[in-house]
């Protein structure tokens, strides 16, 4: 079990697992998932990390989207905010890149999830590895991070 589900399931958080083969030629990580899961691009989201060289941010967007970084900026209080090195990516959440969740970092960092997750009941982020994903209300994983729903998206 990965970090991500103990930290749910310790919470009480209701979550359905969802596993599939991970095509390690994959170009797009959250692509793959919803295509391998049959579930709706928009429903599902990935989980990127951002920074101003001093502090890192999580951004949780659907797959099918790009990142606004002065939406991000905004959101938390910087000026300019860049893409995380993947190496620090995986330093700081315990997680490699591809299978980055949200849930159960090593540290907890200030996260946003984009506006769009507020009008699903279900959405899916990586579970803490390749080829897991895990299906929860947008609410409880705000919830549960502390996150505000933000429009983020490019």
């Amino acid at each position: 079990m990965t970090p991500a589900c103990r930290l749910l399931k310790s919470n009480k958080i209701e979550f359905s697992v969802h596993e599939y083969e991970h095509d390690a030629n994959a170009k797009s990580f959250g692509l793959e998932a919803a295509e391998k899961l049959n579930l709706d691009v928009n429903e599902v989201f990935k989980t990127l990390l951002v920074t101003d060289e001093k502090n890192y941010f999580v951004a949780i967007i659907p797959v099918n989207h790009q990142l606004s970084l002065k939406k991000v900026a905004t959101a938390v209080g910087c000026k300019k905010l860049h893409m995380a090195n993947p190496k620090d990516a995986e330093r700081l959440t315990g997680y490699l890149v591809g299978g980055i969740s949200p849930l159960g970092q090593k540290k907890r960092l200030k996260t946003v999830i984009d506006a769009s997750a507020q009008e699903l009941s279900k959405i899916y982020v990586s579970g803490g590895k390749r080829g897991l994903d895990i299906g929860l209300n947008p609410k409880d994983l705000a919830q549960i991070l502390t996150a505000q729903f933000v429009d983020v998206l490019d």
